[in-house]
């Protein structure tokens, strides 16, 4: 499907949720758990108050908004954040559809339904088309993975733990042990 037909198609399916990776091919993504929905709710109000507070400027999103990265794939990250600089150089027209852009920032929250090994390849996707700090939180394996370009991938072996926004968001402590209760 053409970007324009991939766009309709979502439209017209709005009730379910697909992503298209790379190579067009759509995949479904089946609706997360309450309790994950939660989490991933918690994590999204959180960081966007911590936006306001400290006025920074960009935009945040939730798992709905999509996103055209560079390679052709459409992604939604769980939560994922836009500098002001490239959210204000799109057009009308493509704030309203999926945004021909990658996230600055992107979160994925693994759901009991999704697979560990795709949502790391869906991090690396996300850093080779332009993010700047990606979060996987595991928390059925009760991991954490930090990406960042040309650095090592960081992995906590705990949800017990403080995930610092910086270099992007100097002050940003996301204090994962407080939301996983």
């Amino acid at each position: 499907m053409s970007e324009d037909e991939f766009f309709r198609f979502c439209q017209m399916n709005d009730t379910l949720s697909f992503e298209r990776d790379s190579e067009g091919n759509i995949i479904f993504m089946s609706p997360a758990g309450c309790f994950s929905d939660s989490f991933n709710a918690d994590i999204l109000g959180l960081f966007s108050s911590w936006l306001r507070e400290n006025k920074i400027s960009g935009k945040a999103f939730g798992p709905s908004a999509g996103f055209t990265l560079p390679n052709g794939a459409v992604r939604s990250p769980d939560v994922a954040w836009v500098s002001r600089e490239k959210w204000d150089a799109l057009s009308r027209n493509d704030k309203e559809r999926f945004s021909p852009m990658c996230p600055d920032f992107a979160i994925e929250i693994r759901s009991k339904s999704d697979s560990l090994i795709y949502l790391q390849n869906k991090m690396q996707e996300y850093l080779a088309n332009g993010c700047r700090l990606a979060w996987l939180i595991d928390r059925y394996g009760k991991k954490v993975y930090v990406y960042e370009p040309g650095r090592a991938i960081v992995e906590y072996s705990s949800l017990e733990i403080q995930l610092s926004g910086e270099p992007l968001f100097p002050g940003f402590v996301l204090n994962l042990a407080e939301i996983e209760k």
